[in-house]
């Protein structure tokens, strides 16, 4: 644990722009490292978190090209928190029409949490376009995850911040607090909306930390930041990802061949191990590294030096 690897030096794109996908969305994207190096794809978290610089730093620049995009209503792109036109299917071939505008043939696909739902997704319908996986966070979205943040589990070790997450909706409606939620979420009131969101996000924040964050949870709880994530995260949560149930392992056979490595925290509240155990199983060929003293977040060390240590890897 004392070699492990740290982030690379911050770094600023070297092209950015705004990619119309149709559907009335635009989406911001960016794309880092060196030119015509390794190419890799970023996805984000949440849905709807949208992009960070720090994010740019897990990849060495000197050998990679990496192509980073805020997803359908959240960060830079347009418009913003819409749940029009906007599914995991909607995502997938947005992720396609970003590999053809840089001319990539084929390229790595990197994501975390939901970005790793997404990568899932993306690889099992485009198997040909992908070199490697490289996922944080496994998240399914089977009903059982879903129900281990919104009903019963992380609830039973957050005790207090599940009370104030329930406390803003009517004791009738806890039976579904993820509906409860999207309808003061979709409310005409602007305070409403806020308060929902802001609540929503908290929540999520206190889940993903190892350890307590105050800086972190006061970015999550920005307003804007609160918004998008919560709406969209809401909107996806209560669709279950537009997936069948278990769809990511029953077609985890269409990834045969690809290498992958997964980095899951075995401390992670957000998006519990077990997923990443199940994924492992329908996927042999993936390597699973269990972080012992890991959470959810990338930034936190042992997360960190997975991260690093495999997209060097995959670089060579």
């Amino acid at each position: 644990m004392t070699d492990r690897r740290k982030l690379y030096p911050p770094i600023e794109p070297y092209e950015s722009g705004m990619l119309d996908v149709g559907d009335g969305h635009s989406l911001y994207w960016e794309r880092c490292g060196t030119p015509g190096a390794k190419p890799a794809v970023f996805l984000h978290g949440g849905p709807g978190s949208g992009c960070s610089p720090k994010q740019r730093q897990q990849f060495d620049p000197a050998r990679y090209d990496v192509l980073l995009f805020d997803q359908r209503g959240c960060g830079r792109s347009t418009p913003f928190a819409s749940l029009d036109h906007n599914t995991t299917w909607h995502l997938v071939q947005d992720i396609e029409r970003l590999r053809e505008m840089a001319g990539i043939d084929r390229w790595m696909v990197f994501g975390g949490s939901w970005g790793s739902t997404l990568g899932l997704s993306y690889a099992q319908t485009h198997p040909e376009r992908v070199t490697e996986l490289v996922l944080r966070g496994i998240f399914l979205f089977r009903q059982i995850e879903v129900d281990w943040l919104y009903k019963y589990g992380a609830s039973e070790l957050y005790p207090e911040g599940w009370q104030d997450f329930v406390g803003l909706v009517q004791e009738g409606e806890r039976g579904d607090v993820v509906e409860a939620y999207h309808r003061r979420l979709t409310s005409e009131d602007p305070a409403t909306r806020l308060a929902a969101a802001k609540a929503w996000s908290t929540w999520e924040g206190l889940t993903v930390t190892l350890l307590p964050d105050a800086a972190m949870l006061e970015e999550f709880t920005e307003d804007n930041h609160a918004i998008a994530v919560a709406r969209i995260e809401n909107h996806y949560m209560r669709n279950l990802g537009w997936l069948d149930a278990d769809q990511l392992l029953e077609n985890a056979g269409k990834l045969k061949g690809i290498p992958g490595v997964i980095v899951q925290g075995r401390h992670d509240c957000c998006t519990p191990p077990s997923a990443a155990w199940d994924l492992k199983q329908a996927w042999p060929e993936v390597e699973l590294e269990i972080v012992p003293d890991g959470g959810h977040l990338f930034t936190e060390p042992g997360i960190t030096d997975g991260l690093v240590r495999a997209t060097d890897r995959f670089a060579s």
